[in-house]
């Protein structure tokens, strides 16, 4: 079934199946397609996010569960409490599906790693379809944060959508690019990979 993303500005995308059909402004892509199921999101619709820490947000933090949160909190443990942790390898899927989640709640799309060297964190990234890019060196610098545009270095988007193309891409609820650049991307309302939905802020 073909789908139009429309944001706030009347900028929309029409969707089917995992790749973009048509780019335009939301009058001519309805006219287009006029059957095509039509979301009109808040804000402004971009390229999804690279995050560049994907290695130290994914193997080198433990996300916790909201059941854990009395004993360990909310925030990734990193350091001498993951040490002191010591998650096995269940853990360590549970944690790499709830941190790809977050991330997905920050309009990311594809993190940039070293190798992932924990099957169960390859497996978590692969299901959700999230893009795994090849990063330069062994540390960008910066600080690991789910939101890119907290980490301290340039942000980092997805390829451009145009016709054709993956369907990858966020949209923020912003008005302009540069209140995204200002509020960051916990902004986020709705995530879209290939084509699905694979977040949207309740």
């Amino acid at each position: 079934m073909l789908t139009i993303h429309a944001d706030s500005r009347g900028r929309a995308l029409a969707v089917e199946g995992a790749r973009i059909a048509e780019t335009g402004p939301l009058d001519r892509l309805v006219a287009a397609y006029p059957a095509a199921r039509v979301r009109q999101w808040p804000g402004i619709l971009t390229p999804g996010l690279v995050n560049p820490h994907g290695t130290e947000l994914l193997e080198r933090a433990y996300h916790p569960d909201p059941r854990e949160a009395d004993e360990l909190g909310t925030e990734p443990l990193t350091g001498d409490a993951l040490t002191a942790l010591a998650p096995d390898d269940a853990r360590w899927g549970a944690s790499a599906r709830r941190g790809v989640q977050r991330m997905l709640a920050h309009g990311t799309v594809a993190v940039a790693c070293a190798e992932l060297r924990r099957r169960a964190v390859r497996d978590a990234v692969a299901r959700t379809g999230l893009a795994v890019v090849a990063r330069p060196g062994p540390q960008p610098g910066g600080v690991p944060s789910l939101d890119p545009y907290a980490c301290g270095l340039p942000v980092e988007f997805a390829p451009p959508r145009e016709r054709g193309s993956a369907a990858r891409f966020a949209v923020f609820d912003v008005p302009d690019e540069a209140a995204l650049a200002d509020r960051g991307a916990a902004t986020c309302v709705a995530t879209v990979i290939d084509g699905r939905l694979v977040h949207r802020r309740r």
